[in-house]
Parts: structure tokens; C-alpha cells; sequence
């Protein structure tokens, strides 16, 4: 009986040691998803950051080939930014970014992701969409924007209106990553050249080739 208890004891004292060391673990797998999360993500507009979108978009292009389903992609760059930041200071621009960041994470569909490329552009990836879906998802972004008014919180003053240009891409089945965020960047830069406020898509790169 004295040996009986004995190896109860050591049994409950097992049992607690391993139960202290799976609270550990949880908490230590808990500290390492937090610090990937905020590794992947960007500080100033809480969206995901470059990192974060390209690997997306890896995951997104192999489902693509897998599965033969479209794969669309949409740069975003405000226009005159760095005018607006000299005439109202990077404060404000900051605040510029976030409502923008807002726009596009409530104008966008439920599976896309939407991250800040850089700078003062953001973008978005939307698996199953095609050129046509993307322009539509895209106009909305634009026009709400560009409705959006936005006051100086320390002087009370409207600004001058928000404006962005959208450069459209579709990814093509075998091509690198590299080359879809190339040809929708082209898009968007051709987008500032023709006007900017607008939304161009990577056939008008096309049918300026052949023009």
C-alpha cells in the first residue's frame, strides 16, 4: 500500500509538471504567432505589410495553376502625394494613408487581401477575379475615395480632395510573381501619365504597344 501511494504520488506529480509545461508551451506558441503577426504587418495603416501580401500572393498564383480560377491584382498610389505632405506635413499624410487603408479593407471582397506595398502604395490581392471584376472592385475603391473628406484636426480645415490612380493586373499562368506586380505597376504608372483618378487595366499596355 505504501508503494501504491507512493507511485500515486509520483503519478499526480507527473501529471502536474506536464500540465505546467503545455500552459508554457500554449503561451510561448501564443508569443511567437504575435510576433509573426506583427512582423507581417504595417505599422502605420494596420494592413499587411509587403512581406506579408507576397507571401499571399505566392499561396494565391499555385491555387491559380492548380485550380485554373483567375487571379487578379491592384496597385493603388495617391496622387500628389508628396505635394500634399509638403503643403500639410507628414502627420497628415499619415492620416491620408489610414483612411485610405480603411477604404480599401471595406471596399474589398471577403477572400481578398488587401497591404501596403510601400510608401504611399497600397495593394490588393483578389484570387478568383478576372480583369473585369478587378475594374469594378476597383472603381468602387476610387470613387469612395474620392468622395472621402477629411478635416485638420487642429485647425478645423477641409482639405483639398483625395485622389487615387489604379493600375489592374491578371496573373499569367507559369509567370513569376515579379512579373505581375511589374506589368500592374506599369498599369498604375500609365494611369498617372493619362490623368490620374482613374483606374487602367494591363490591356491599355497592350493596345499602346500596338498603337
Amino acid at each position: 500500500m505504501n508503494e501504491l501511494n507512493k507511485a500515486a504520488a509520483r503519478s499526480i506529480e507527473l501529471e502536474k509538471r506536464l500540465n505546467e509545461t503545455s500552459s508554457e508551451l500554449d503561451s510561448i506558441r501564443k508569443s511567437l504567432s504575435q510576433a509573426e503577426q506583427r512582423a507581417n504587418t504595417d505599422t502605420l495603416t494596420d494592413l499587411p505589410n509587403c512581406r506579408a501580401v507576397e507571401g499571399f500572393l505566392r499561396a494565391a498564383q499555385i491555387t491559380a495553376m492548380e485550380t485554373g480560377e483567375p487571379l487578379g491584382l491592384l496597385i493603388m498610389d495617391v496622387d500628389h502625394f508628396k505635394k500634399f505632405n509638403d503643403n500639410f506635413g507628414h502627420g497628415v499624410g499619415d492620416q491620408v494613408l489610414r483612411l485610405l487603408a480603411n477604404v480599401l479593407r471595406e471596399r474589398l471582397r471577403q477572400n481578398d487581401l488587401p497591404g501596403r506595398f510601400g510608401g504611399e502604395e497600397l495593394i490588393a490581392v483578389l484570387p478568383g477575379a478576372n480583369l473585369s471584376v478587378c475594374e469594378t472592385v476597383a472603381e468602387r475603391i476610387r470613387g469612395s475615395i474620392a468622395e472621402c473628406k477629411i478635416t485638420r484636426r487642429s485647425t478645423g480645415e477641409i482639405l483639398p480632395e483625395i485622389t487615387v490612380s489604379i493600375g489592374i493586373a491578371q496573373f499569367r499562368l507559369g509567370e513569376p510573381v515579379a512579373q505581375l506586380i511589374e506589368r500592374c505597376d506599369a498599369a498604375l504608372y500609365l494611369a498617372k501619365r493619362t490623368g490620374r483618378n482613374r483606374v487602367v487595366t494591363e490591356t491599355r499596355l497592350e493596345e499602346q504597344y500596338v498603337a
